[in-house]
């Protein structure tokens, strides 16, 4: 009797440690920005520079501060990625500023709030 419950205790010790060590692997998703570019007319814009940067909103900030730059590609869009950045249990990820430029006179502005482990679509209008 008492090595048949001997067994019962080992073997709900062996599951619940399975169990807890299945549930904390989990790998986190992809955290991407991505920035769209359209003209006026509604047409996509390659070749177009795109910057995502943090305003920070104290003076004296000491924290790493995210400024990274792309062009487009053929379809208008530049893709960030930050999953590198952003980790598990964090809660949320940034709001960021957009600048796009398309030669000297073309120019557009906007924020993007990245939502962690997801791709979050922001579309400029250059003009």
């Amino acid at each position: 009797m008492n090595n048949i419950i001997a067994k019962i205790g080992f073997l709900l010790v062996t599951g619940v440690v399975i169990g807890a060590s299945l549930v904390s692997c989990r790998k986190e998703a992809a955290t991407v920005a991505q920035i769209r570019i359209i003209d006026t007319a509604g047409e996509a814009v390659s070749k177009a520079r795109v910057r995502l940067y943090a305003t920070p909103t104290i003076d004296e900030h000491g924290a790493i501060i995210i400024d990274d730059t792309l062009f487009t590609d053929a379809a208008g869009l530049a893709t960030f990625d930050y999953s590198d950045m952003f980790n598990l249990g964090q809660a949320g990820f940034a709001v960021l500023d957009i600048e796009a430029n398309s030669g000297d006179t073309i120019f557009g502005d906007g924020i993007i709030k990245i939502e962690q482990e997801t791709t979050t679509v922001e579309t400029i209008v250059v003009q």
